[in-house]
């Protein structure tokens, strides 16, 4: 069945709760018909682990979201939670060279305060990295990805994953489907805006140092950061073919890998189809992967968004003050509460 039927079929009272304007209705649709692909079964498997402090359950859940695509992922939650308890979710994604082990502090705070804590392993990450670790498998991927165009390993292709991850979760009688938050850090934070802009099952939504305007930066040549985080990638295909990489094969790259990315599924076209759902965004004045113009373009599209929508207190924009590419720890405790505000986990 196609993707776009199926959300439909899945999501129509949210739908019509998460109405958007025609223009931005057109790039939710557009970005679901790029990443659609033929669907497989999940063919899910769960394995316990030793639990990481006590009172908490770890479980290494794998499942499928195309032929030879096995997402693995890290569930956590609290030893004392009901079984018949359908608990909220958040869902934390990972940075480039990162894996899923990364978040698992994170994921004791959340399931001590009474989440479902999840934490997959992004496309040729962790697990998926056939190489070991780090960038090994996922640099060589998006330049086989620039070359082909028949995947898209940079951000689309885990946005995928984790709208099936959410299937599954619709489907788990320890999971309130109504109750699900994401949120992820730099490649992470730009996956958890795209895939919280595409599936209005994401009720809560915080992406971090991640959201910019690609255009923007493209415009005013200030690209180098962020493409200084698939460096390894650019390097391969401008070798490949022997040439600089300047703006114009900055715009080329992003065209062959991440289709879309300065045009209809920018952040400032992307972030309002959040609205009317709460969304926190962080990031740093001083990065240089999301120069604050950059991340100010977006952050107003959404502001006017969910001023239209009558739900401004839905939107806050937290932008750290003296600080680079990272999230400092008050923005770490805001998050926190940001979720259980808007999930009211029981305690």
């Amino acid at each position: 069945m196609p993707l776009k039927l199926l959300l439909a079929i899945f999501l129509l009272p949210t739908l019509a709760y998460a109405e958007a304007p025609p223009q931005q209705t057109n790039s939710r649709d557009a970005f679901l018909k790029l990443i659609d692909r033929p669907r497989v079964d999940p063919n899910v498997e769960e394995k316990p682990l030793p639990a990481p402090a006590p009172g908490l359950v770890l479980t290494h859940v794998a499942y499928s979201t195309e032929a030879n695509q096995r997402v693995p992922a890290l569930f956590l939650k609290s030893a004392s939670a009901k079984p018949d308890a359908r608990l909220p979710v958040v869902i934390l994604l990972h940075g480039t060279g990162g894996n899923k082990s990364n978040n698992l502090g994170l994921m004791k705070t959340f399931a001590a305060k009474g989440f479902l804590a999840i934490s997959p392993d992004g496309r040729y990450h962790g697990e998926r990295c056939a190489k070991g670790t780090g960038t090994a498998d996922y640099y060589p991927a998006i330049a086989q990805a620039y070359k082909d165009e028949k995947s898209h390993p940079w951000l689309y292709d885990t946005v995928y994953d984790v709208m099936r991850l959410i299937d599954y979760l619709q489907t788990r009688p320890d999971v309130d489907p109504k109750r699900i938050g994401l949120m992820g850090f730099s490649k992470g934070g730009m996956e958890t805006y795209l895939a919280s802009a595409a599936d209005p099952r994401i009720a809560v939504s915080i992406p971090c140092i991640g959201v910019q305007s690609y255009k923007w930066e493209l415009d005013n040549n200030q690209w180098k950061g962020r493409i200084g985080t698939v460096q390894g990638a650019a390097d391969m295909v401008a070798k490949s073919e022997g040439v600089k990489i300047d703006t114009a094969f900055v715009q080329r790259f992003y065209d062959h890998v991440v289709p879309g990315v300065y045009g209809p599924f920018d952040g400032p076209a992307m972030l309002p189809l959040i609205a009317p759902r709460p969304l926190l965004v962080i990031n740093g004045d001083s990065d240089i992967h999301t120069p604050l113009p950059s991340v100010m373009l977006a952050a107003d599209a959404a502001k006017a968004a969910y001023e239209k929508a009558g739900v401004p207190d839905h939107f806050v924009l937290k932008i750290e003050k003296n600080t680079a590419h990272k999230v400092d720890k008050e923005s770490t405790e805001q998050a926190i509460a940001w979720f259980e505000k808007w999930l009211k986990p029981s305690k």
